[in-house]
């Protein structure tokens, strides 16, 4: 996984692999603040398996999302995303340079092989990337499956 530096919704500074991946347990998805697309049924439904996960969100599975338009979402526009949705702690929205951000979409999965589709912010992939770098073990499931299911696929993995 590439250790770019990326911007946590607290304003933190992180290196994705160091500091996000290495030798964790990972939930990822991409989302952005501004969509009304796949992302707020996909958000209810991570808040759903964050809910189901209880106290092992943020000591035994990370959840990460990282926005699709980072020139535009900064710390503040994640943390209102979060609070409109809920969120509770232990799950880290990330943004950073668009390079950076377009480099995790990609070695992540996040793309469509056809190219007008994948240029479509809209048409995003709506899955989340389950795994744990440490072990080289990736999975893929639909942000919108059972949340019971998404967390079977994530016990999976402990």
């Amino acid at each position: 996984m590439p250790n770019v530096a990326l911007l946590t919704h607290e304003g933190r500074h992180v290196r994705f692999q160091d500091d996000l991946v290495r030798d964790r347990l990972v939930v990822v998805n991409m989302m952005y603040a501004n969509c009304t697309n796949l992302c707020p049924p996909g958000t209810a439904n991570l808040l759903r398996v964050q809910e189901l996960l209880g106290p092992r969100v943020g000591r035994d599975v990370f959840m990460y999302s990282l926005t699709l338009q980072p020139a535009i979402d900064k710390p503040l526009d994640l943390r209102r995303y979060m609070a409109k949705f809920g969120v509770k702690p232990g799950w880290t929205f990330l943004t950073g340079e668009p390079d950076h951000v377009e480099l995790l979409r990609l070695r992540l999965g996040f793309y469509s092989l056809d190219a007008l589709a994948d240029s479509d912010l809209k048409q995003h992939t709506g899955m989340l990337r389950i795994g744990h770098a440490g072990r080289d073990r990736w999975s893929m499931v639909p942000a919108l499956a059972a949340p019971d299911q998404i967390v079977n696929s994530i016990a999976s993995y402990i």
